[in-house]
């Protein structure tokens, strides 16, 4: 086997050997390499020209300025040298075999359509990935030497087995899974967004829907691209076995996570959007991960609460079946007071503010008498927690206080009244004579 192997290496660079001396050495083949770079710098001299001027002209375009981020300049480079290298070919063929040029032409070719093809896709990094890759594949079947290598890659066999897995089978299997990961993905965010578009189904069903849509999306990749190397899919059983093992022994609490989010969509007992309080946390959700819980406070820091803790931890939600709020403000006032002028005021600043809700109206009880002063209880509904609760008391709270001062109505002090018998008077008098005697 390993000898078979080397003694295909050895032809192989044999093969490329006489295919450089053969097509790159002779005098015609020199000339064409002159051509080459010459279109090259002329082409780049050009592109940069009609480049500014393109950017000068319609600069301020939205759509210009995003292509001008993305490939622009080296789109434009490139579609001149096609064109000056093909005229060269038209030129040149009468005279010369113009095996070069036809070879760049074509390479340019295919590296401007593969770069108008992932021009599409965002991420930048695996864009130009993609590109360097369909290219190098593109450049080598150009050029004759794809099947030879592809031959050459399929003849390094490993056993595993009964199984026999060749170098081509592994490239293709990631190649494969790379480019169906990448779909699923793509396939995943259009189903969250088309699922988010739909008004009249519950937020917990979408968080649910799009979960179970990219776990099967990603599950049906990772099949797919395993079949793609040529191994066969009965083996996951003994695999599926050892993995049930891993996750009994070290994964429980990942998967303890993970089946507690999906009893938290299912259950709907928290949704995205819910303010809930839990373990010394008040926010909102933002988001039910397969792991965690995003809680954003009011302050702008997000909690990652794990998914059990939800289940687990008692959770205050304010909003589970509405989002009706019932906010209490205890204040009290002096026994000198009017009462009733207090109660009333009380009444009135509740309804001045915008957020407390006009039905059910605000209302004052008289809660008790205090040892300093008579307690009264506000009490007054909203409709928007997730905007806070804390911050309509405070701004109520100061409407009391300016109403109680600009109507007479005081706040108590606390105070004690100390009483002193008559005997100890007395006796302390009958002390006072004695000592001036």
């Amino acid at each position: 086997m390993k000898a078979e192997l080397i003694h295909k290496l050895q032809a192989f660079f044999l093969d490329t050997w006489v295919l450089l001396q053969t097509n790159f050495l002779e005098t015609a083949r020199l000339i064409e390499l002159a051509v080459i770079i010459s279109i090259i710098l002329v082409s780049n001299f050009t592109s940069s020209f009609l480049h500014r001027s393109i950017m000068k002209a319609f600069g301020s375009h939205e759509l210009v300025q995003k292509a001008d981020r993305r490939f622009l300049h080296p789109i434009i480079s490139a579609a001149i040298a096609i064109m000056l290298m093909w005229t060269a070919v038209l030129v040149l063929s009468p005279f010369i075999h113009t095996y070069l040029l036809t070879i760049a032409a074509n390479l340019y070719t295919a590296w401007l359509v593969i770069r108008l093809v992932v021009g599409v896709i965002a991420n930048r990094e695996l864009a130009r990935l993609i590109a360097y890759g369909a290219w190098s594949v593109a450049a080598l079947n150009i050029m004759g030497l794809l099947d030879p290598i592809m031959t050459v890659l399929d003849g390094a066999k490993l056993s595993l087995g009964e199984i026999q897995i060749s170098a081509l089978s592994v490239i293709t299997g990631l190649v494969t899974f790379a480019f169906l990961i990448w779909a699923a993905f793509a396939l995943s965010a259009l189903l969250e967004r088309q699922v988010k578009s739909m008004k009249s189904v519950p937020p917990s069903a979408k968080e649910l829907m799009t979960k179970i849509g990219k776990i099967l999306l990603v599950s049906i990749a990772f099949l797919i691209s395993l079949n793609a190397t040529g191994i066969n899919l009965t083996a996951l059983a003994v695999f599926g076995g050892a993995l049930g093992v891993g996750i009994g022994f070290g994964l429980q609490k990942v998967v303890g996570n993970f089946i507690s989010g999906i009893i938290l969509l299912m259950d709907r007992s928290i949704k995205p959007g819910d303010v809930i309080e839990t373990q010394g946390t008040y926010g909102t959700i933002n988001r039910l991960a397969a792991r965690y819980t995003s809680v954003i406070t009011r302050d702008g820091t997000e909690f990652l609460i794990p998914n059990e803790d939800m289940i687990t931890q008692p959770v205050v939600n304010w909003s589970h079946t509405h989002s009706l709020v019932r906010r209490k403000i205890p204040v009290q006032v002096s026994y000198e007071s009017d009462i009733k002028k207090a109660m009333d005021l009380m009444n009135e600043a509740g309804l001045e503010e915008d957020r407390v809700l006009k039905v059910p109206e605000p209302r004052t009880l008289l809660k008790n008498f205090g040892e300093n002063g008579v307690d009264l209880e506000l009490r007054m509904w909203i409709e928007d927690p997730q905007n806070g609760v804390s911050n309509i008391a405070s701004a109520v709270m100061l409407r009391i206080w300016d109403k109680f001062h600009e109507h007479g109505i005081e706040f108590p002090y606390p105070h004690m009244v100390v009483e002193l018998k008559r005997s100890i008077l007395a006796a302390k008098s009958l002390d006072a004579s004695d000592t001036k005697e």
